[in-house]
């Protein structure tokens, strides 16, 4: 897949170099030892990926070394699927100043990739199946983490849903037993947010969706439907609501998601991208002469 700058350019270069220098202070809140004994003679070393998966992270690897006087030399596009074992870019700068990054980049490389190829395969079977709706991953993240991991969604292919609690109103079950009704509750919401910011609706029956359209929600989230209860409730309550957005939430994975493919759904949302994903493994080697970056098995003694 191309390298799709447009989502490297939704990240706030303020932002990201706050997050990133957040990394490098809780690696080495102190003194540097490992930094003393390497000093900062100049070093080259190659990024491997050493597992199939898909790149992504290159802004937060970038804005790690940048502070750190390095400079990295991609070899592989955002968003490029790699299969193991192959050279992704290549380090320079002073020695200890690699390795100060080395870790916290691998980490944040690793975990993006994993989102990333998780929600390939998510949009891999969106498309293969020919359905409408967007496939979207939600605001479970890990905590600190939440940028990268939405930004690894649209690297994969995947949408997202909100990404905090000020970007959209959600009202869940706790919102509405604490305001009392459904109408009560939407009623509020959009005397507090206005036009400006779309009102979803959690609801657990057909009747409970009536009334939230009615009151005046955007977005209807029927939470917990089995496949065939979801298409059969969305396909009545576009009947009567045809401007309402229907989500579909609840144990989605990638076993079961397009089971609730259906003509009359316009979302799908899976906290499986960011909460149940496997890392792609990366490692970072300093180029020696005679010295194998791959790091092989040790098979003898």
């Amino acid at each position: 897949m191309a390298e799709k700058t447009i989502f490297q350019n939704l990240l706030p270069p303020t932002s990201v170099r706050s997050l990133v220098r957040s990394w490098l202070e809780e690696d080495t809140p102190s003194f540097d030892y490992g930094g003393a004994i390497v000093g900062n003679r100049s070093e080259r070393a190659v990024l491997l990926c050493k597992s199939n998966g898909v790149l992504c992270g290159k802004p937060f690897v970038d804005a790690v070394f940048s502070e750190l006087a390095c400079q990295v030399q991609w070899h592989r596009h955002e968003g490029e699927e790699l299969s193991a074992v192959c050279e992704v870019a290549e380090v320079t700068g002073p020695a200890r100043c690699i390795l100060l990054g080395e870790r916290v980049a691998l980490n944040c490389l690793a975990r993006a990739s994993g989102v990333a190829t998780q929600a390939r395969q998510f949009a891999t079977l969106r498309q293969d199946a020919g359905w409408h709706g967007d496939v979207v991953g939600t605001r479970k993240t890990t905590p600190g983490f939440r940028l990268v991991e939405k930004y690894a969604l649209l690297v994969g292919g995947m949408g997202t849903h909100r990404h905090d609690l000020s970007s959209m109103v959600m009202l869940k079950d706790n919102h509405i037993w604490s305001a009392g009704n459904i109408q009560h509750a939407v009623e509020q919401a959009r005397s507090a947010c206005g036009f400006a910011v779309k009102i979803e609706v959690e609801c657990r029956s057909i009747a409970d969706a009536r009334l939230a359209a009615q009151s005046g929600a955007d977005v209807i989230m029927l939470d917990n439907f089995a496949p065939a209860a979801l298409g059969l409730a969305a396909k009545l309550l576009k009947e009567d609501f045809p401007h309402v957005l229907i989500e579909g939430s609840g144990g989605i994975t990638l076993e079961n998601v397009a089971r609730y493919f259906s003509p009359h759904v316009d979302i799908l949302s899976s906290s499986r991208p960011t909460q149940g994903y496997s890392t792609v493994d990366f490692s970072l080697k300093v180029r020696k002469a005679g010295q194998d970056p791959t790091n092989p098995t040790v098979t003898s003694t």
